[in-house]
């Protein structure tokens, strides 16, 4: 909005030149982080004030750690901080135009509404448990088949008109057309190696980052600051993949695939860092305020939609290691206590409790300890997904 602000102002005098900075991604990238982090700031005791006057508090489940129930009540739902904050920043900086940023804005969103809906069941129905998985899942999988079919035809195409032009050109071919190698699935550490995916495997590949992403963050967000200081590393780490990957010297320099429109995801990434920030002032232990669903779904559909449009979904994984880990010993915990029970009757368990963070919980380890070992072991990640840029 403000860049289209600016040319306006500029055409209508030579003295007004100054304006041009705002032509600058990184510029409106480092005021979209700004503008975020002060709004969330500012807005955040306002936010927590109304949640508290709502009585929107947490739930604490019955089989849950004893150290947690005295978060009981603690407001919840501040993930509606962290989703204004990003909105209106972004909404302000970037290019109105820009395809990408649109889709990630609407998946985000969508998903911010489902966690919304499961929030407010699990505080006017006083149910932890909120929405039933079936019903959860299924409208997570509506928005992540749509954008996945969006983005399967957006990434191979440089505008919408030709995205179209090339949806009708699969259809008409009996929808078995190949996609450009920029489409495939991209290898770290390799140069210009990209396996193959096709239209089906590219929309089946895209929906499960997208919602594997969102329920992985989900899983995580269960310590005070565990899982938004993550969210703030990795979306920043792959806001640098998006400015090299919609950079035309820059991509072909670095062997990545180049990607029109895709550097202007840059400006969410860095409202998202903005954001995360503003709420981890009031998320630090002992958190004045949670997240909840309406935060840790749309934060990890976000990450996993940038990872896609800038081909990085592997490089998502390795950076996102902790989520990953999170929901695979929740998988693991789940699958051998139900084949424990079938076949000895009784059922047992590999971790002491699931998520992780729990079971390091139970081992004796302060949930600081945890919250900051984490953050340390997802730097690390960061770092190692970082260097596939040049080490390749």
């Amino acid at each position: 909005m403000l860049l289209i602000l600016s040319q306006w102002l500029q055409g209508l005098s030579p003295e007004l030149g100054f304006f041009r900075v705002f032509q600058y991604l990184t510029f409106r990238a480092v005021m979209a982080a700004l503008t975020a982090l002060l709004i969330g700031l500012l807005a955040g005791p306002k936010v927590i004030r109304v949640l508290t006057s709502l009585k929107i508090g947490q739930p604490i489940r019955g089989y849950a750690m004893q150290s947690h129930l005295s978060k009981s009540g603690t407001p919840t739902m501040g993930g509606v901080l962290i989703l204004l904050s990003i909105a209106i920043s972004t909404l302000l900086w970037f290019d109105l135009s820009n395809r990408f940023v649109w889709i990630v804005l609407i998946v985000t969103l969508g998903f911010g509404a489902i966690g919304w809906v499961d929030d407010w069941r699990k505080v006017v129905n006083k149910d932890p448990e909120g929405m039933r998985s079936r019903e959860k899942y299924f409208w997570q999988s509506v928005i992540g088949v749509i954008a996945a079919v969006y983005l399967v035809f957006s990434i191979s195409e440089s505008s919408n008109a030709k995205v179209f032009e090339l949806f009708m050109t699969w259809v008409q071919s009996g929808f078995a057309l190949d996609l450009p190698p920029k489409a495939g699935l991209q290898l770290p550490f390799f140069k210009e190696v990209s396996y193959p995916l096709g239209v089906l495997g590219f929309v089946v590949m895209t929906y499960l980052v997208i919602v594997g992403s969102s329920n992985a963050v989900n899983l995580t967000d269960g310590l005070d600051g565990l899982a938004i200081m993550p969210v703030v590393m990795v979306g920043s780490a792959l806001g640098v993949f998006a400015y090299v990957t919609g950079s035309s010297v820059y991509s072909k320099y670095l062997f990545f695939p180049n990607i029109p429109g895709a550097g202007e995801l840059l400006i969410f990434c860095a409202a998202m860092a903005g954001a995360g920030l503003a709420f981890l002032w009031f998320n630090a232990h002992p958190a004045q305020v949670f997240m909840g669903d309406v935060g840790a779904l749309a934060l990890g559909a976000a990450l996993g939609t940038i990872a896609v449009i800038v081909r990085q979904e592997i490089v998502l994984a390795i950076m996102g290691g902790i989520f990953v880990v999170e929901a695979l010993s929740v998988m693991l915990q789940v699958t051998w206590f139900k084949y424990t029970k079938k076949r000895y009757g009784e059922g047992r368990r590999l971790l002491k409790m699931a998520p992780l963070h729990h079971h390091f919980e139970k081992s004796g380890w302060k949930e600081t300890q945890v919250v900051v070992r984490f953050w340390i072991i997802t730097m690390l990640l960061c770092l190692i997904g970082l260097s596939t840029l040049k080490l390749r």
